[in-house]
């Protein structure tokens, strides 16, 4: 009701036109997506088992002779336990192994599920383990933790989350990082190329594999042709950076993994998130151009860059070509074409764009300022800001807004209206951690509206 209330607000004060009419592209899009990802255990050949959607990250089985080897544990260890109560219709088998792509605590966090049931199991990772994590612990980095949650979307009531993209949307417990993990040591380790793995009579070998974090690995069972790639292929065009915040995720190392996965010529692939790929020819064909998109984005970026572009200049210059684009599990529902240019930039060049107007810019609130005597004083800013949103353009009511939010931080009607508009870019983005973001933010801004 408070929402409701205050939504009127800004119509009534305002002068906003109130959204209605049909639903985004976008929005049809997000929620088709939704019945890829329902509880489903897959059977991916004669010993791999895949459960998708019980957890938001994927979680297998191998069934060798003699026990199960288990790949990446979900979040929550209620996932893990609904996922082993499906195996155990398969097989009772005692679990002989553990093995976790990387350490993001949607791979990690339902590891207990498996290790109360077989206390001693090896547990199998690259180290340096859960490195993403361990960088901003030991920089005392917290508000990762506030990021993580919009971007989730944890703080958004369900009726506002569709999915995240790549998973069912799920809750974590209040202020828990789930993106960090729970404290696992792994038993088993390597930091070499590749580490052949035996036991319960299934033969397994561990490929270091960078990407999504530098702790990646990918698991290949050659008695099968079976690739596990963790969270370096998901149906959707990855996260070559998470809004969250992230170090560079070495985008060439990504390309060079995903050569490496290829190399193996799998029968099929079992990602991180979302469905598995099923036969030779699906495998090879979409993680081929999986590997060729991610590809070409980089070198057309990095040519932007040589030809002097700026990072707000290249991504409106880097696009992926149709026929890779308009494939299903290229879209951008989970990374963003846009955020991985910029990433690439930076990742590459550093945080300078080469414009020296940019070496030292004016502080916000300065800028705000002389923006607002451009326009001819606060309140025809304000009203400038107004008509962009009735015009449609949300982002340079967006825009706008933060000007006036700098000149006036505790006035309430510029909070509105800029939530107005973040909601407007929402509708039209179906990127999922982006749209939550937008979606969160203009909650917390309508929550300060109504202090």
């Amino acid at each position: 009701m408070k929402y409701m209330t205050l939504t009127m607000c800004a119509v009534l004060l305002l002068g906003i036109k109130p959204m209605c009419g049909e639903e985004s592209e976008a929005t049809k899009l997000l929620k088709a997506r939704s019945e890829q990802l329902e509880p489903k255990v897959t059977q991916v050949s004669k010993s791999v088992y895949c459960a998708t959607g019980y957890s938001p990250a994927n979680i297998s089985m191998i069934v060798g002779k003699s026990g199960i080897i288990i790949v990446d544990a979900g979040m929550f260890p209620s996932h893990a336990k609904a996922v082993l109560k499906e195996f155990r219709k398969t097989t009772d088998l005692p679990i002989a192994g553990i093995i976790l792509t990387h350490g993001h605590g949607d791979h990690t966090g339902g590891i207990s599920a498996f290790t109360e049931e077989e206390a001693n199991v090896p547990i199998y990772a690259c180290v340096p383990f859960n490195t993403e994590a361990a960088a901003f612990n030991s920089a005392g980095v917290t508000i990762n933790r506030v990021r993580g949650a919009r971007q989730g979307g944890f703080r958004l009531p369900p009726e506002k989350r569709i999915n995240n993209g790549i998973a069912p949307a799920v809750y974590p417990p209040k202020n828990e990082n789930v993106f960090a993990g729970v404290p696992v040591t792994p038993t088993e380790t390597f930091s070499n190329e590749r580490k052949k793995v035996e036991g319960a009579g299934v033969e397994l070998e561990l490929v270091a594999a960078p990407g999504e974090t530098s702790d990646q690995l990918y698991v290949w069972f050659p008695a099968e042709r079976v690739v596990f790639t963790g969270d370096n292929f998901y149906r959707s065009w990855p996260n070559l950076y998470a809004i969250r915040g992230t170090g560079y995720r070495d985008v060439r190392q990504w390309i060079h993994s995903l050569d490496m996965m290829l190399a193996e010529k799998p029968l099929h692939a079992v990602p991180g998130h979302t469905l598995p790929l099923i036969g030779e020819k699906q495998t090879t064909e979409v993680l081929t151009n999986y590997r060729d998109a991610i590809r070409y984005v980089f070198d057309a970026t990095i040519e932007g860059i040589n030809r002097g572009m700026t990072p707000d200049e290249l991504v409106h210059h880097v696009k992926l070509p149709p026929e890779l684009a308009s494939k299903d599990y290229l879209r951008e529902f989970y990374g963003n074409v846009e955020w991985g240019v910029r990433a690439i930039f930076s990742g590459t060049m550093g945080w300078f764009d080469g414009n020296p107007t940019h070496l030292f810019c004016l502080p916000p609130a300065e800028e705000a300022k002389r923006m607002a005597e451009l326009a001819g004083g606060e309140k025809q800013l304000a009203s400038r800001a107004r008509q962009a949103l009735n015009d449609g353009d949300a982002q340079w009511c967006s825009q706008l807004c933060d000007h006036l939010i700098a000149l006036s931080p505790k006035a309430k009607e510029p909070k509105l209206l800029k939530a107005q508009a973040l909601e407007s870019l929402a509708d039209k983005l179906i990127t999922a951690t982006g749209r939550n973001y937008y979606l969160t933010v203009a909650q917390e801004l309508r929550q300060e509206a109504s202090k």
